[in-house]
Order: structure tokens, then C-alpha cells, then sequence
């Protein structure tokens, strides 16, 4: 299913922490908060605000 990016948190570089929110997005008219899952730094940002996304679509790395 298709959303759009409503808001990225983060930039390349940044330290995050588990459970820390990366981006919300929305889709049918619900925002949906994306969590990061694990520790690391952000090494890449693929969306930006505005952007329409496709359900599988990478959103950014961290490493």
C-alpha cells in the first residue's frame, strides 16, 4: 500500500537508539510513526517530507 512521507526526525549522521522515531508516514488518512528498531548511526536518508512512498520501499539506512 502506497502513503506519503509526513515527516522525517532524523539526518545522516545522526545517533539513534532503539525505539527512537526515524519518520512518520501516512497512508489512508492515519500517520503512522516509523520506530528505529536497533542502535546505530544514520548513514542514508532516502525521503524527504512530501515524498510518496510504495509498501517494501526503503526509507534510510543506519549502520
Amino acid at each position: 500500500m502506497g502513503g506519503t512521507v509526513v515527516e522525517v526526525n532524523v539526518k545522516v549522521g545522526q545517533t539513534v537508539a532503539a525505539g527512537d522515531r526515524l519518520m512518520v508516514l501516512e497512508a489512508m488518512k492515519m500517520k503512522t510513526p516509523v520506530m528505529a528498531t536497533r542502535a546505530g548511526q544514520v548513514t542514508r536518508v532516502l525521503v524527504a517530507a512530501g515524498d510518496p512512498i510504495e509498501g517494501g520501499q526503503p526509507l534510510l539506512t543506519i549502520a
